[in-house]
């Protein structure tokens, strides 16, 4: 197997792109970022549970911080909390927010899954998200069909990020509490779009 030697892709890349392509490019490749009360909300809360710390509860080892990769898959971060009940890895991911429904949550969770089946060696086969604002903790089962959508999200992250692509607004719900609304522009350049294709149209003979 050929080593990938193109840069790490942060595994929070993953739920940007699974959320809104062009929120990911406008994040990892043109190195836009812009705060709101939601991202603020959620920088403080990683802040409090990415200090580095190690201790033992009921048996249970809860590791903060824990640097994470994936060299087969090339993923790097860090993770909120890892559990060890022995030596199986249980992370828990934290988010900011009430619990949702959705995809990009659980793909950015098993992702961290993936790292730590390779780090310890041991199949990791469930985790956790743990919304703070509802205090509401969801178990998750990492299916085959949830990995193989990591590695599929994984490789078109990375052919994004190596061609500089940035997709075109998606300019729906989406939308409304992104904290990049001001540089996506998604009205506007959706506004243009259309004013193009109708241009084509009305020539088209």
């Amino acid at each position: 197997m050929t080593q990938d030697t193109s840069d790490p892709i942060p595994i929070s890349a993953l739920e940007h792109y699974a959320y809104c392509p062009r929120q990911c490019a406008l994040i990892h490749v043109e190195q836009v970022w812009s705060e709101n009360l939601y991202t603020m909300r959620g920088r403080d809360v990683h802040e409090r549970v990415h200090d580095e710390s190690s201790h033992e509860i009921s048996g249970v080892r809860q590791e903060r911080g824990l640097p994470l990769w994936c060299r087969k898959l090339n993923l790097t971060g860090k993770g909120d909390l890892v559990e060890f009940n022995g030596d199986v890895p249980y992370p828990v991911e934290y988010k900011s927010g009430r619990r949702r429904r959705g995809t990009p949550e659980t793909l950015q969770l098993c992702a961290q899954a993936l790292c730590l089946e390779e780090m310890f060696g041991v199949p990791v086969e469930r985790g956790a998200i743990f919304w703070h604002a509802s205090r509401e903790r969801r178990e998750i089962l990492f299916t085959d069909t949830m990995r193989e959508q990591v590695k599929r999200v994984t490789h078109e992250v990375r052919e994004m990020l190596e061609q500089r692509i940035t997709p075109p607004p998606v300019n729906d719900q989406r939308c409304e509490h992104c904290s990049l609304r001001e540089s996506c522009l998604p009205d506007v350049v959706a506004d243009k779009r259309r004013s193009s294709k109708a241009a084509r149209e009305l020539f088209e003979i």
